[in-house]
């Protein structure tokens, strides 16, 4: 009899190969969830959400972006970044047809046959546009409830031939109108919330050079109880932007009377969800809170999102320095560091629940 272990490298790679993904096995009439994807007991939701009154900042940027009451949106988006980690923007320049669109044409790629997505299915990481179930689907203790199109936008989008033709112009719109209408609007706000000219997190750190879109599709699970969309996790980016659709299942781990405790993210009509990532809470010097954050799994879907991660050129990442701006009258908690270091750093402790790849470079 072949031991756990070997029998489960045999049936990753029987799940790869089939180059179909977690919705090949929902088409397949898939009725119990196959055991690469059974997370451990003690990472999943337990029963009810303890009671409490959090909820996640919604932050209407609107009066902001046409030159009025910018004072108390800085007020409002240091809050939310300094206590939380995450909040949710309306009034922020992105149509809803762009955001429309740009959900259907995720849904429409996934949602093709087999045949027609496996060109783009691949682990290469050196092309810009991937198809893939898990992107560490052989590294991981268990795999995750989700298929995903991942492609590297900025700072320069790939050739139209590259892109799944559901997506060849939708996608690059609406990374274009992220980038240029929120993302510069973001980092301009959290700029001077920590003190400094509009421009600076933008023009002197590059957080707006590149750009990458994770397109992700979890369809209904027959045992939401067993495994999970995406598991606990801080994002290593900048600043991440996120849209999802009225599915649900985001949840964010934050401190509730001294304890800590999950607790949702709604989905908010026309609103994108905006948190903190590792490189600006270094950055800020743990002003900004990159926090813990998981997807679960639900009986009802698909749920469709698209995250674009503010981050660096990779070309760049070895070169890129991360150094803690400090206020006066403060000490600096981290290091001087690389992109490339805090990014390596990431996936040496991804998995390890609740350890930060920024411990590593504390002072």
């Amino acid at each position: 009899m072949a031991s756990a272990q070997p029998l489960r490298a045999l049936n990753l790679r029987a799940f790869d190969e089939t180059r179909a993904g977690v919705k090949g096995l929902v088409d397949a009439g898939v009725t119990a969830v196959p055991s690469i994807f059974h997370h451990p007991p003690e990472t999943l939701p337990h029963g009810a959400h303890r009671p409490h009154r959090f909820t996640v900042p919604v932050i209407n940027l609107s009066p902001a972006l046409q030159g009025t009451a910018r004072a108390a949106a800085v007020a409002e988006v240091r809050a939310a970044a300094e206590t939380f980690g995450f909040f949710q923007v309306v009034g922020h320049g992105v149509p809803e047809a762009a955001t429309s669109a740009m959900l259907a044409a995720v849904r429409g790629f996934i949602e093709e046959p087999v045949e027609a997505k496996a060109p783009y299915y691949t682990r290469d990481t050196g092309r810009r546009v991937r198809y893939q179930s898990n992107l560490d689907l052989f590294q991981s203790t268990a795999a995750n409830w989700r298929d995903t199109l991942f492609v590297e936008m900025l700072p320069e989008p790939p050739a139209p031939e590259e892109l799944p033709a559901a997506c060849r112009r939708v996608a690059p719109e609406y990374a274009r109108l992220v980038q240029r209408r929120l993302g510069r609007a973001l980092l301009g706000l959290l700029s001077e919330a920590l003190g400094l000219r509009p421009g600076h997190l933008e023009e002197e750190h590059g957080c707006l050079e590149g750009l990458s879109l994770a397109c992700h599709y979890y369809p209904a699970c027959p045992e939401p109880h067993l495994t999970l969309g995406t598991p606990r996790h801080t994002d290593a980016s900048f600043l991440t932007v996120l849209l999802q659709d009225a599915v649900g299942g985001l949840q964010v781990l934050v401190d509730l009377e001294g304890a800590p405790a999950w607790v949702d993210v709604p989905p908010v009509a026309g609103a994108l969800v905006v948190n903190v990532g590792d490189f600006l809470q270094l950055m800020s010097n743990d002003r900004f809170k990159s926090v813990e954050h998981r997807v679960v799994s639900n009986a009802v879907g698909p749920r469709v999102s698209v995250a674009c991660f503010f981050r660096t050129d990779r070309a760049a990442a070895p070169t890129t320095v991360l150094a803690p701006i400090v206020a006066d009258g403060d000490e600096p908690r981290y290091r001087s560091t690389t992109v490339e270091e805090v990014v390596r750093q990431y996936y040496k402790v991804k998995g390890l629940a609740g350890t930060s790849a920024l411990q590593h470079f504390r002072l």
